[in-house]
């Protein structure tokens, strides 16, 4: 135990000490010491080894991305350039080495603030002044792990050039924007909601024809989710049960968001933002306003309207009545309020419903990171052993429709369960999002995000953050930097799952290979003192 300090002895009054202009022991002199200390305080003391750590890393990244990232097929800055040698053979092998010597700093800053979480030594805004310093670099690089910026562009273009984005690909339009979409979407409809092509518009009607430009715009667009998110999650992880600092650790610091979300710029962080602000509207009894909120998350993604049913059922729980009078009134006006804003979002891109069918867009993508795919692969090689010729496709699309329904019987059961409301309905709506984007015939590494920004709210055990370490850095690295599929590398994959694996133990014991035998640490383990209170 600490000893209490003795109470101070009275002294007589003495005429106040003149210090020089400047000395640093005079918190007015405004010397620069002084006035460091005063702004890190503010922004919560953040670990600064960690800190640095984390931005040499994101810096490593930002530098490596011209060459290994998912750069334009022409290049206005490199491309005529004496630097344009970072792009090809040699050089775009040691950009990808320095992408790579970036994202493990970062991933070792992560659970090194992770343990400082854990062990209480720092809170929620010192974890948010550290991320916000590793996302500095990542606002202004290339696309990292994905090209789907381009696709969101040239989206965005179509309706300028004359074309409905939900029945033509970019492959029609033509121009720089289709230039630098990837190959497999070139002649895919826009698979998503009228107001992220509301949205898109607006970014081409800024920019132009600048590709570079165009992604930076589009990304600080994006990034207003983010900063929706930082802005609601105090007030609804103490609701969930969590702790602040936990949770902007896990949702906001996360490599996954950091490098993949803000660096590869995907839509899904408008979502991140809107969900929670709905989830906390509701709980707040502002229920029209949730659904309003949430009615706008699925005009930009159709799998955020999964937490619509959830909300009327938080509604339907602060009225009298039996539950099926209560979800009645609660529901309809829900649904009006749903068609208005919905309807509004549609009428205003002229295209009407036409983006329904192109949300099977997305299932084109055949991996195995969606289980009921996965599934369908493995029962195609298994029977492949006894019956030469058959077709992998049928196998997949049987079990997608198996996945399909063990999906929809799996949210009505979570729905039902939570026919009380409350935190329970705000819970389980988050499971669901998060079992839609595994379940679902495609599944790629950002749609986690979806019920995750919810479920990092709540409280955590400290295995159950092991895990979240796992799987960030294994969904880190299942796409390549310039965003190709890496799920067919086998080595590459067992390599990878190896380092998340250390790093998950490195969360709890701060020297997993035994470097430092014999030496004991002096402190506490962080288990014994963060993990058990939400920690």
């Amino acid at each position: 135990m600490t000893a209490q300090p003795s109470p101070p002895i009275p002294r007589p009054a003495a005429p106040e000490p003149v210090t020089a202009a400047g000395d640093p022991s005079d918190p007015r002199s405004g010397s620069p010491r002084s006035r460091w200390g005063t702004l890190t305080a503010r922004l919560g003391d953040p670990p600064r080894r960690t800190l640095l750590l984390g931005l040499a890393g994101t810096v490593l990244m930002f530098l490596g991305a011209p060459g290994a990232g998912g750069i334009p097929v022409r290049d206005p800055i490199l491309g005529n350039s004496p630097l344009s040698f970072w792009r090809y053979g040699h050089g775009a092998m040691i950009a990808g080495i320095v992408v790579y010597t970036g994202l493990a700093l970062m991933v070792w800053a992560w659970v090194r603030l992770g343990r400082d979480v854990l062990a209480h030594r720092v809170g929620g805004r010192a974890v948010l002044t550290t991320a916000c310093v590793w996302m500095i670099p990542m606002l202004v690089t290339p696309p990292l792990f994905t090209r789907d910026p381009y696709s969101y562009l040239a989206q965005g273009a179509l309706p300028l050039a004359g074309y409905d984005p939900y029945r033509f690909g970019p492959d029609t339009m033509g121009g720089i924007f289709t230039d630098n979409v990837h190959f497999f979407w070139q002649d895919t409809p826009a698979p998503y909601g009228p107001l992220f092509i509301l949205l898109a518009q607006g970014i081409v009607l800024l920019v132009g024809q600048n590709v570079l430009l165009g992604v930076i715009a589009m990304r600080l667009m994006l990034v207003s989710g983010l900063v929706l998110l930082v802005a609601v999650l105090p007030a609804l992880t103490r609701r969930l049960g969590g702790r602040p600092a936990v949770a902007l650790w896990i949702a906001v610091a996360n490599p996954v968001m950091v490098v993949h979300m803000v660096g590869g710029v995907h839509n899904d962080l408008l979502v991140v933002g809107l969900l929670p602000l709905a989830a906390l509207l509701a709980l707040r009894d502002r229920f029209l306003w949730a659904i309003v909120v949430a009615s706008l998350a699925m005009a930009v993604k159709a799998s955020a309207g999964l937490i619509l049913p959830f909300l009327v059922l938080v509604w339907a729980a602060k009225l009298t009545g039996p539950f099926w009078s209560r979800l009645v009134r609660a529901g309809l006006p829900s649904v009006a309020v749903f068609v208005a804003v919905f309807g509004a979002c549609t009428w205003a891109t002229g295209y009407g419903l036409g983006w329904l069918p192109a949300l099977s867009a997305p299932s084109m993508i055949v991996n195995w990171l969606s289980w009921s795919t996965g599934a369908g692969q493995v029962a195609h090689a298994v029977a492949g052993m006894f019956v030469d010729g058959l077709n992998q496709q049928a196998f997949v699309e049987v079990f997608r429709a198996i996945g399909a329904g063990v999906l929809g019987v799996l949210i009505v059961a979570l729905w039902w369960l939570a026919r009380d409301g409350g935190t329970i309905a705000i819970r389980n709506a988050a499971i669901a999002l998060a079992l839609a984007a595994v379940l679902a015939p495609t599944t790629l590494p950002w749609y986690l995000s979806w019920g995750f920004c919810l479920l990092a709210m709540t409280a955590w055990s400290a295995r159950g953050l092991q895990w979240v370490v796992f799987g960030s850095i294994w969904l880190m690295i299942v796409y390549f930097p310039d965003g190709e599929t890496a799920l067919y590398a086998p080595p590459y994959l067992l390599l990878c799952a190896a380092a998340g694996l250390l790093a998950a133990v490195a969360l709890l014991r701060p020297d997993p290979l035994g470097l430092r035998a014999g030496r004991r640490p002096a402190g506490p383990s962080p288990v014994t003192d963060g993990a058990r209170d939400g920690g």
